[in-house]
Parts: C-alpha cells; structure tokens; sequence
C-alpha cells in the first residue's frame, strides 16, 4: 500500500489507523517539511524517502521499495480525501484475477470535495483515455491497484504528475484489463497543493498532456 506524501502530518494519523486488515502502508515522503514522515514511522508505517519532487517520483520510490511476494500493490493518495477501508474492494478484481489494473473512480461525498476546475481537466482527461484506449473509464482515480511486479515492468517513466495517466495508458496498450470501482471521495485534509488549486491543476494538466502527445 503506496502512499506519496508532501506535508501531509495533519491527515496521516487518522489514515494510518484506519487502514484495513493485510495493508502495510508504505509512506513516501517527498520533501516534507511538517514532520510527515516521522509521523508516519510512530504510527508504525515503513517510509521511504525520496528527494526528487515529483508524485511519479514518490510513487516509484514507493514501488520499488514494496516486497516482491506482494502480489498486489495499492496506491492512495495521504490527504484525508480517500478512505483506506475502499482499499479492499478496489483491490478485490485484481486478487481475483477478474483484473489487472483497477482505478477508484471518485463520487464526491460533499460540495467542494472536488473542485469543479479539477473536475473538467480530468472530465477532459478521461474522454481522451477512452478515445485511446476503448476502455469506458471516467476518472484517473488516485486510489488503484494492480500486480506489483508487472506493473515495474511496465515501463512507467514520467515521474511528476503524468505518472497515473501514463500507467493507463502503457497498461491498455500492453493488453492488461482495466476496470473501476466507485469509491466516495471527501474534501481532503488541509490545503490542497495540487487539484485542489488553480495552479496545481494547470501543472497536473500540463504534466499529463506531454504523455498524451
């Protein structure tokens, strides 16, 4: 269980306790400067640092440090706005073999737990998905899993924020079966430093249109 984190001290106790039975979380710390990854290992989770800034970069970090005999890998988001207990069923496909690569779409549970501006650059997103790849998804969901070791294999190279959008993508073409599962979606803990601000959907969007082109 990945989970990238930046500055994210205020939302990883609760997370951390609530994370379901047979999940090890494996914190990435990029660069905090609030005590997150600290935190994290008091609360028992294996952390891994690393310095390059960049979410593909903490998400890398995170695989390569996860144990071979996993089998399945998860990734999450550690802003409070997932809530880890949705780990098992989106999981679940995969650990059934029904598939390999399965993405949490996101159901808003309040006004404001996704902003609308972020909302249209991953609407946008998703119709280019399913232009691309025939598969009826509607959101690159933060919250996903897949077989670990393929998934190292696959061959995965942004390592900002075009990293989940390039992991679909080399998925689909490599012939993998991709599925979503709804998951609620909260307002997240603390100040956004990504989607939920202007500025940081316009870096996300950027990121992901240079693995589009």
């Amino acid at each position: 269980m990945i989970i990238p984190v930046l500055d994210e001290a205020r939302a990883l106790p609760g997370l951390l306790r609530a994370m379901p039975t047979g999940y090890w979380p494996i914190v990435v710390d990029n660069g905090s400067t609030d005590g997150s990854g600290r935190l994290a290992a008091g609360l028992g989770a294996t952390v891994v640092s690393e310095p390059v800034r960049g979410f593909g970069a903490a998400c890398w970090a995170g695989l390569l440090a996860a144990d071979a005999s996993d089998g399945v890998v998860c990734f999450m988001d550690g802003d409070g706005s997932l809530d880890p207990a949705d780990l098992v069923r989106v999981a679940q496909p995969v650990l059934a073999d029904d598939a390999d690569l399965v993405l949490g779409a996101r159901r808003p549970t309040k006004r404001g737990a996704w902003p609308v501006h972020a909302r249209l650059a991953n609407a946008a997103l998703a119709a280019e998905l399913r232009r691309r790849t025939g598969h009826r998804l509607r959101d690159l969901g933060p919250m996903r899993a897949a077989p670990a070791e393929r998934l190292r294999q696959l061959g995965i190279r942004d390592r900002c924020f075009g990293w989940p959008l390039e992991m679909v993508l080399l998925a689909a073409n490599a012939g993998w079966r991709l599925t979503e599962v709804s998951v609620p979606y909260a307002p997240r803990t603390g100040r956004s430093k990504v989607t939920g601000t202007v500025r940081g959907t316009v870096r996300t969007v950027r990121d992901m249109s240079r693995v589009l082109w």
